[in-house]
């Protein structure tokens, strides 16, 4: 009997805790996410990933950055998520103040929903020839309850050259708002069209292909920089040298530290400081999924965080409070220029967007991938300028 009345308070307990739940939309939550910080929360979206996006969102809501981020618990072993993500803690020396959080704790449903959900997700899309980066193979409508994790302002904050705030959640502290996973219901994947790309790589294909870089290796910034030493000189390879150099150098001092393991858990390592100091007071973690990721493309996705960082820790002048869209622009242009030095014939992003193209004319290839940049910052990543 007593087992019984146990039971019965468990399932009492968790039907109270859904039924707190607020139904409300992503635009709502990215007006005010303040609002909702720390409360649960049930909302219905398409949930979208990419290389390092693992979003909800439900069209344009006229913000810089038009999703919520999403988030597994601790210990959740996930297989979705993004591929490589770069998050900012304060270290010992944080120039700004750290306050804690009070938000309540989450604990994953394992249900049929949540395979469903997250098998979906973690499928990739194969392309017949070249590369397409981290290209997921399904989007996935679902509503999903959690906890809601809402800041004023996701910028990262600055005074006379020192950082003072953190920004957010997610890739880059860029997201004003995270939802950290609790459960979800009505999954119905949708199958992303590749089709007008493939169709292209596979024509195209049977022309003699492109000499390709051989860079496999057990050490990802090695083979990172063996295929930026084949690049001509521009300040697209300055600015990779300058990235590879941030990564390579003084690894227990500098302030990045890099891992890989599980990915995007949500954790409360922003509300306390790390335990070492760093150049600039911030702690740059980045965290990979190796198993999802093979050698080249990790040396890529590499680069792509250490973009972001260089963009963080020293901005163009100006550009202190540029948007997320031109930090993605920037990353994915880092990103790019590693694909052509690896010799990719052809290499599409996430969603479909042909961004390289050997064959294209040499007095097309700039406009090109610009506008193909574009389309996938505005369209598939929802970010604005």
């Amino acid at each position: 009997m007593k087992r019984l009345l146990a039971l019965a308070a468990i399932v009492g307990a968790a039907a109270c805790a859904h039924a707190q739940a607020i139904d409300t939309t992503v635009c709502a939550v990215l007006k005010s996410p303040r609002a909702f910080d720390g409360r649960m929360v049930r909302i219905k979206g398409t949930v979208e990933t990419g290389l390092d996006q693992f979003v909800l969102n439900d069209g344009d809501c006229g913000k810089q950055v038009n999703s919520i981020w999403l988030a597994w618990p601790q210990g959740a072993k996930a297989r979705s998520g993004p591929l490589a993500m770069l998050e900012l803690e304060p270290a010992r020396n944080f120039a700004g103040t750290v306050t804690p959080s009070a938000r309540p704790p989450v604990t994953l449903l394992k249900d049929k929903a949540f395979r469903q959900f997250d098998s979906a997700l973690a499928q990739q899309h194969r392309s017949p020839s070249g590369l397409c980066l981290a290209c997921p193979k399904y989007d996935v409508q679902a509503t999903i309850t959690g906890r809601l994790d809402g800041v004023d302002d996701s910028a990262v904050h600055r005074e006379k050259g020192k950082i003072l705030g953190l920004g957010g959640f997610g890739n880059a502290n860029a997201y004003a708002a995270r939802l950290v996973i609790q459960s979800v219901s009505d999954v119905t994947p949708k199958e992303i069209d590749y089709s007008r790309i493939d169709s292209i790589t596979r024509q195209e294909s049977s022309q003699p292909p492109a000499q390709r870089q051989q860079t496999q290796s057990s050490d990802p910034l090695s083979a990172a920089q063996k295929l930026a030493g084949s690049l001509a000189p521009s300040p697209v390879t300055t600015q990779i040298q300058k990235d590879i150099d941030l990564l390579g150098k003084h690894k227990e001092s500098n302030g990045v530290v890099i891992g890989f393991g599980a990915m995007d858990e949500a954790s409360a390592s922003a509300d306390s400081p790390a335990a070492k100091d760093t150049p600039d007071g911030v702690q740059y973690n980045c965290t990979f999924n190796r198993d999802r990721l093979p050698d080249q493309e990790l040396s890529m996705a590499l680069l792509h965080l250490a973009q972001h960082i260089s963009d963080i820790r020293d901005p163009q002048p100006g550009n202190d409070d540029e948007p997320f869209y031109i930090a993605e622009n920037n990353a994915w242009a880092v990103t790019a220029a590693m694909a052509v030095a690896a010799g990719e014939r052809f290499l599409t992003l996430p969603g479909g967007y042909l961004m390289w193209d050997a064959s294209w004319p040499d007095a097309d290839k700039v406009d090109n991938m610009v506008s193909a940049l574009d389309d996938f910052l505005s369209k598939e990543a929802l970010l604005s300028k």
